[in-house]
């Protein structure tokens, strides 16, 4: 072929040869005007082996900053020359690239618009978010809501003024000399940090508006069209309190305003089902500052709610052959430095306590406990595989502005097991858990789940033990488990515990967002540096594997997640109090305590109403603390033993007799269902 033409690969398996240079404007031109105007970006892939790539590309790279890599597959503008033969894709408004193409598109608007009316302001940098996007901007004087007004006002001025979005090229040292002298100190720490001597820096033009970016963008600032500023924030440069204080500017965009809406519509659902707020509404748990920050107290209530997972859980492990043990909240320092995390997760524990013996630090994990059981007598291969569980407390350090009611804390509860097996048993294992995790999220409610394969990554040796072979082995061992089972699943180098790879099952809630919860991870280190054993049916000493499991994850997370999820109206087997009772009058008080201790009887949680207060009343608070049912019970009730049953989220369902309404109840306890 000439060697100025080169071939594109369409998603159809097509391929056309077109001269280099010819940009995916052009090929989707040549398939249809009405295409070329509608596509944002292009996503391409070389069709010649990649040899290098992100994979292999420096961290600090100024490719690395951006998300993208100068091979391998890749977004580029549409006006990008193509230079070598390519799988090409041209992607549409409804593609989720293309919303984060525009959500970077839209910070440039957004940092155009600052400049327009403070132009003191000195820029960070303005990445693209999963809801939105935000630049850093150091400026001695707060923005205001007024400011952020303005801002808002003057980006819908330049996105009408559809200013094309332009690449440009100058060397390094041009890009440090400018920055420089325009005292954007923060752009000269990115390009020194993110680029090499000798290197081209790349810059995005709109209008008069320059910035150091690797891009892709959309072809003009009028393709930003439906966006909103939201808010700000504070923040120190490069983390450190004593460097300048930042101030991060938030804003979301979309391609129109029916998502735009759509966003700010769940924006407030997700609002409306703060599990911080319904927490307190629903007296379930706190949190005391007396006592500290990130430590949960568990209301009565709330507790009640706790015991029941925790019930299930515990039944459900001993039916699956795990052994329930409990370890000690504290042990010696030295225990923390043979199990590898006094050097890899000190930054996550808290300090040593110096004790009459010895240091000591509290737990961050169970496992080195469960070790040390299995560790306490002799095994065969006849006693593997071994499981401990445990309902362990653990506490780890949480910076101060990382916390967020159940979900990020100090002080936590694992659903924490360990399996020790021979080499030969862990695929089975691994199967086991996941079949667990999977109860775990049909039972509560989940019906929808996304999972990840965490693997350790070469470039990063010291954030990792062990050799690269028993890494290999690991991370095989867990991607055949999941291709048998035919789960699909998203690897991720370098998100590895460091001790081993792990599968990461992120749960999908009614609003369709991901929360990390369950976890299974392979572990070949901590066996061999606790020189764990078993005799072999060769008779000889053999060392286990592990495998690590935690379901919850952890109960304060998950029990976050289901007031969230279920927006405090829980399921009628976990709701707190399942049944409410409303006498109509003082005269049916003694009805309704026999109606009270016949529910009791069955097993049901109840409370009666006996206030001196109206009817309506009663049956509102019940109604405001999501009851699943409330009985209201007068004359008629009181003669023929029945009930009058209002059903939550249904409403009046009318009299009927109390044998049938304990059934009904008894039944969705027992079915576990989440609707009534």
């Amino acid at each position: 072929m000439n060697e100025q033409m080169i071939r594109i690969q369409l998603p159809d398996g097509s391929v056309r040869e077109v001269s280099r240079g010819t940009t995916a404007y052009d090929v989707a031109m040549s398939i249809s005007p009405r295409l070329a105007a509608a596509v944002v970006v292009a996503r391409i892939r070389p069709l010649t082996p990649v040899t290098t790539g992100a994979a292999e590309e420096d961290e600090t790279s100024e490719a690395a900053m951006y998300g993208g890599a100068e091979s391998g597959e890749r977004l580029v503008d549409l006006a990008a020359p193509l230079t070598e033969d390519v799988a090409l894709e041209l992607l549409k408004e409804n593609d989720e690239a293309a919303l984060k193409v525009v959500r970077h598109s839209a910070a440039h608007v957004m940092a155009t618009a600052i400049l327009e009316l403070f132009p003191e302001t000195k820029l960070g940098h303005g990445p693209a978010t999963d809801s939105g996007f935000f630049y850093d901007v150091y400026r001695e004087t707060p923005f205001s809501d007024e400011d952020l007004a303005a801002i808002e006002t003057r980006m819908a001025e330049v996105v009408a003024r559809d200013e094309k979005f332009l690449r440009e090229e100058e060397s390094r040292e041009m890009g440090l000399k400018d920055y420089a002298e325009q005292g954007e100190f923060m752009k000269v720490h990115f390009i020194e940090k993110f680029t090499q001597p000798g290197d081209e820096i790349s810059l995005y033009r709109n209008g008069k508006f320059v910035d150091f970016c690797r891009g892709p963008h959309v072809p003009s600032t009028g393709r930003v069209k439906a966006f909103k500023v939201t808010s700000v924030a504070g923040a120190y440069w490069l983390g450190d309190e004593k460097n300048q204080q930042l101030q991060r500017i938030y804003g979301t965009a979309f391609f129109n305003t029916k998502d735009l809406d759509a966003h700010f519509k769940r924006l407030e659902e997700i609002k409306a089902r703060d599990h911080r707020v319904l927490g307190k509404q629903l007296d379930l748990f706190s949190i005391q500052e007396v006592a500290g920050s990130g430590l949960i107290f568990w209301h009565a209530k709330g507790g009640l709610i706790r015991k029941t997972m925790e019930d299930w859980m515990r039944e459900e492990c001993i039916r699956r052959g795990y052994d329930m043990v409990y370890t000690p909240h504290i042990m010696r320092r030295e225990l923390w430095k043979i199990s590898g995390h006094e050097g890899f997760y000190s930054q996550n524990m808290y300090p040593p306590m110096e004790l009459d013996d010895a240091e000591y630090r509290l737990k961050p994990m169970n496992c080195p406990g469960h070790i040390l059981i299995y560790k306490n007598s002799p095994k065969s291969y006849r006693d593997l595989p071994v499981r401990y569980a445990e309902l362990g407390n653990v506490y780890r350090y949480e910076r101060s502005g990382t916390m967020h009611g159940l979900l990020r804390v100090r002080g936590f509860t694992q659903d924490d097991a360990h399996i020790f097996c021979m080499p030969e048993q862990v695929v089975s294992e691994i199967e086991g858990c996941l079949d667990f995790a999977e109860a775990v999220l049909k039972t509560f409610g989940f019906n929808e789940y996304r999972v990840e394969l965490s693997l350790h990554d070469p470039k990063k040796s010291g954030e990792f033990v062990g050799n690269p072979s028993d890494w290999e082995k690991a991370e095989s061992a867990l991607k055949n488990v999941l291709t048998k089972r035919g789960i699909a699943f998203k690897a991720i180098p370098g998100e590895g515990a460091f001790y081993g790879p792990k599968i990461d099952i992120k749960l999908v809630d009614v609003l369709g967002r991901l929360w990390q919860l369950s976890t299974v991870q392979f572990d070949f280190n901590l066996p061999a540096r606790f020189e764990l054993e078993y005799k072999g049916e060769d008779g000889e000493l053999h060392q286990p594997v592990m495998v690590h499991r935690a379901l919850f994850g952890s109960v304060e997370r998950f029990f976050g997640v289901l007031i969230e999820h279920y927006a405090g109206a829980f399921p009628m087997w976990l709701a707190p109090v399942q049944v409410g009772i409303v006498p109509i009058s003082e005269k049916h008080v003694d009805y309704a305590v026999a109606v009270k201790a016949k529910l009791e009887a069955a097993g049901l949680r109840v409370e009666l109403d006996q206030r001196n207060e109206k009817m309506n009343a009663k049956i509102r608070e019940f109604t405001l603390q999501k009851v699943p049912f409330v009985l209201v019970m007068g004359d008629k009730e009181a003669a023929t033993e029945a009930v009058s049953v209002r059903t939550r989220g249904k409403g009046d369902e009318g009299s009927v007799a109390l044998a049938d309404f304990i059934e009904r109840a008894k039944e969705l306890v027992a079915s576990k269902t989440v609707t009534l």
